[in-house]
């Protein structure tokens, strides 16, 4: 008589392991930033585009004189970019999991959580790239800190902080469509109203009153707000608190839709 072994019950990892295993992954994922260093075309270059392309087109129709305009763009253009690079761990997360990646992970003895934990963690490496490539060129181009290092410091942190929070939307879609230019085409539809809605490049004074609505309480306008008054000077609270409300409602909504659609995928 034949017996059929019982299925091995489910591993069970405790959350110092996951974490360990989480930050494993996102040393995979920094390592192959290193070995294909043209990942970072879009946080290089961008954000050099963009910088240069407004400030010399636009800037002297758009405010009192260039460097005016730079002062006041260079903070909010750093949320665009900080904002679009998140974006870009739908796209690697979708390409892994086509590509047959995560069958590998699944055959291995870490926390099932580990991959997205770690895809996640390794795009801190992009937004510093991309914060400190955007400084460098605004700082040539003329922009100056008004305030102190602190108060830079705590900028930066800030907008990481926002990107991670935003960065869960990408990897909702990035496990819900099925292949990586999808990925890229949704996220651009929505990235580009809501980054242009918004008081990164215009003040908010001169839009329809429907769009001005919206443009002053969107997260963009809040988080260029804050960045602005810790580099420029001027009043943090009140756009820190809405853009803190924002994060939280983000982080709320999608990161149980994303760890939902990983696990269906996964």
């Amino acid at each position: 008589m034949t017996t059929i072994a019982a299925p091995a019950p489910p591993r069970r990892v405790s959350l110092a392991s996951s974490g360990r295993h989480g930050l494993s992954l996102a040393w995979r994922g920094i390592l192959k930033i290193r070995k294909n260093p043209e990942q970072l075309a879009d946080v290089t270059i961008a954000p050099i585009i963009f910088l240069v392309m407004f400030v010399y087109l636009f800037g002297g129709a758009l405010a009192p004189s260039i460097d005016d305009y730079l002062q006041m763009i260079v903070p909010g253009i750093m949320v665009f970019n900080i904002l679009q690079a998140s974006m870009t761990v739908g796209v690697q997360l979708n390409t892994d999991v086509t590509k047959g990646v995560f069958d590998r992970f699944r055959a291995m003895p870490i926390a099932r959580s580990a991959p997205l934990i770690g895809a996640v963690l390794a795009d801190i490496v992009r937004y510093l790239v991309c914060i400190t490539v955007l400084m460098i060129v605004a700082t040539i181009m003329g922009y100056r800190i008004q305030t102190g290092p602190a108060e830079f410091v705590l900028a930066i942190v800030l907008v990481i902080a926002f990107a991670l929070a935003f960065c869960w939307a990408s990897v909702f879609v990035g496990m819900l469509v099925k292949s990586p230019g999808a990925v890229q085409g949704l996220m651009f539809v929505v990235l580009m109203p809501l980054t242009f809605g918004s008081n990164v490049f215009v003040g908010t004074s001169t839009m329809p009153g429907w769009l001005k609505a919206w443009a002053d309480i969107s997260p963009v306008t809040q988080m260029s707000d804050v960045l602005r008054g810790l580099m420029n000077g001027g009043p943090v609270a009140g756009p820190l608190t809405g853009a803190l409300i924002w994060m939280a409602a983000a982080v709320a909504v999608f990161f149980p839709l994303a760890t939902w659609a990983y696990r269906k995928r996964v």
